[in-house]
């Protein structure tokens, strides 16, 4: 095997998920891509990414194919809900945020659906999460669920509460454990209600299920 084939099959190996274009950064030609898939070495993963065969692929995989195509935008609502085991709905499509003014993706597979967030929230509440290798922002949580609020009319309501409840009696039964494996708090469900100014909506349910 060549010099080169080793090089791409190391990046595919590092970053899960390879595009045609990591291969341009780093000045390694796209010509082996198709020959390695010919050799069983990769596999073509989705339109434009190519993995190792053998690399394990969660529930999750979607999110890290459209990560690894737009590594700025957030996964976001129910996506996020769901990454979080917040819903038992399973959605069709990602929802992904991206910045206001910015161009839409348009992606074959999976389907978008896109939101649009300030540049304050792409990095508020957003973390990181490792996913079949690939580096995914994910709304946390507490955000999450002040999203979801947010965007009750829209999306509804009864949505939004499934999550509190969950939320709360995850952040509730941690709380009695002294915050160990600590993933959400109730702090936090109220820090984001007020950055999302959906609090005075929030109030009666978190003091009714609390």
């Amino acid at each position: 095997m060549s010099t080169t084939q080793d090089s791409i099959l190391a990046l595919a190996c590092d970053r899960g998920l390879v595009r045609p274009l990591d291969l341009d950064v780093r000045g390694l030609p796209r010509v082996p891509l198709t020959r390695l898939v010919r050799q069983g070495r990769l596999a073509r993963a989705g339109r434009g990414l190519y993995a190792l065969p053998d690399r394990p692929v969660s529930e999750h995989s979607a999110l890290a194919e459209v990560a690894r195509r737009h590594p700025g935008a957030v996964v976001c609502l129910l996506s996020a809900l769901r990454f979080h085991e917040l819903t038992t709905q399973s959605p069709f499509d990602v929802w992904l945020a991206i910045p206001t003014k910015a161009r839409a993706p348009r992606l074959g597979y999976p389907p978008l659906r896109i939101v649009r967030f300030s540049e304050a929230g792409l990095t508020e509440g957003v973390e990181e999460h490792k996913i079949d290798g690939v580096p995914v922002r994910i709304t946390g949580i507490a955000r999450t669920v002040a999203d979801r609020f947010k965007s009750r009319n829209k999306i509804g309501l009864d949505v939004a509460l499934d999550a509190l409840k969950a939320a709360l009696k995850e952040a509730l039964q941690e709380q009695g454990q002294g915050g160990r494996g600590r993933r959400v708090s109730i702090v936090e469900l109220w820090h984001h209600a007020l950055l999302d100014r959906v609090a005075n909506v929030m109030c009666p349910y978190l003091e009714a299920l609390a």
